[in-house]
């Protein structure tokens, strides 16, 4: 079959699209992605055809940018969709939210009976609220929601990201038929143990990802400023980009600690695995006076304990719900002393820094994106299945 795949992101540095992707083009269906440009990638990856269609920098945007260019993309995208559909029909269309809107690019398949998929890898109203510091009370909120409630409407299927946000899209916006969760799981291809390295007598921290406030870098800045005092080989290293960056690196020289930082742009996803591997600890510190920090699952966190080295998670809402103490060092959300205190434990405790690795190396091989891959296949082939019976056809274009 023929599937195409919108999303508003990279293709390269967004592990859930590329999951979903490789499961049809493993099986030997036909992908077309349509997505963001990162600048001298290759128009194929792995058997999929990529159409980087907009530039995108990461970084502080105001809401009026972000709105422009979203809009550009989604034009962009309709009109793609459109030409496509009229060469060479789809099967069944794939768009992956941020934001939940972008669904109404695949206006034109819909209309000629291609059945779409809603993927929610963030929930919006809460994401926005977090992005652009709104409340729940105002009427972008609102208008937020009943955002989401027509983009599941227009679809299909809906697929979320985690059992929280289930629950919340049955309260406010879907039918329980209409919803499936399928979490975020990492690549095992990429992410698996590597023998124990050596950072020549450093003590590596490390954090890979989006830097936004809600991820609350500051605070573990703040925390890593404390641990210095103590470990003077220590050092934490930080792979991302996003709005906070200049913000964290000028916190990095107030406090002292620049000189024991790096800061880098994303890598390619097998590099960053090595050098993640190859650190002592990760931090995983989100807010969780955030409503999104606090609900939003971190693949990461899966990525970290599948290459073998001990992960400290804030204590949130859905890491309490989905990990445990036997697995992750746990840390008193927003607070850097606690964290920094949790750093120091794990440091003068090799023994424990072992435990957590067996521990979650066995969690990790229980929750894997193979069992998972099933599920969404056959969503994929129910739903095409349906198309067909309701008298959708094969060939709708011109000989």
């Amino acid at each position: 079959m023929r599937v195409g795949v919108v999303a508003y992101a990279y293709y390269e540095s967004n592990r859930r699209l590329q999951q979903y992707v490789h499961a049809l083009v493993q099986r030997g269906d036909t992908v077309e992605v349509i997505c963001l440009n990162h600048g001298g990638l290759p128009e194929t990856s792995e058997g999929a055809k990529v159409y980087r269609i907009q530039d995108r920098k990461l970084g502080r945007e105001s809401l009026l940018k972000y709105a422009f260019q979203l809009a550009l993309f989604m034009l962009r995208s309709f009109f793609l969709l459109a030409k496509k559909q009229w060469q060479h029909p789809y099967d069944l269309i794939h768009v992956h939210s941020v934001p939940d809107v972008l669904v109404f690019s695949a206006l034109v398949p819909k209309l000629a009976g291609v059945p779409i998929i809603l993927d929610i890898h963030d929930i919006l109203p809460e994401f926005y609220l977090s992005k652009f510091r709104t409340k729940k009370r105002s009427l972008f909120f609102k208008f937020l929601v009943l955002a989401e409630k027509a983009s599941i409407a227009f679809s299909d299927h809906v697929i979320i990201a985690n059992p929280i946000w289930h629950e919340r899209l049955l309260e406010r916006s879907a039918s329980s038929d209409k919803v499936t969760t399928i979490g975020n799981y990492p690549d095992p291809q990429i992410f698996f143990p590597r023998p124990e390295k050596h950072t020549n007598g450093k003590f590596v921290m490390i954090y890979p990802g989006t830097l936004n406030w809600h991820q609350g870098l500051d605070i573990a800045i703040q925390a890593f400023a404390k641990v210095v005092e103590e470990i003077p080989t220590a050092e934490f290293w930080i792979y991302g980009e996003g709005p906070e960056r200049d913000n964290l690196i000028q916190l990095a020289h107030r406090l002292g600690v620049e000189a024991k930082m790096l800061f880098s742009d994303f890598l390619p996803s097998q590099k960053l695995a090595d050098i993640v591997a190859s650190s002592d600890v990760a931090v995983v510190p989100k807010r969780s006076n955030s409503v999104f920090g606090t609900e939003a699952a971190s693949t990461k966190i899966m990525e970290f304990m599948s290459v073998g080295i001990p992960v400290i998670v804030s204590r949130t809402k859905i890491d309490t719900l989905i990990h445990s103490d036997s697995t992750v060092r746990f840390f008193d959300s927003d607070d850097p002393d606690n964290l920094a205190h949790a750093i120091l434990c794990l440091y003068r405790n090799p023994a424990q820094r072992r435990q957590l690795r067996t521990n979650a190396l066995a969690y990790v091989s229980e929750n894997r994106w193979e069992k998972k891959k099933s599920d969404y296949l056959a969503i994929v082939d129910r739903l095409v299945a349906e198309g067909h019976r309701n008298g959708r056809e094969d060939n709708q274009r011109p000989n």
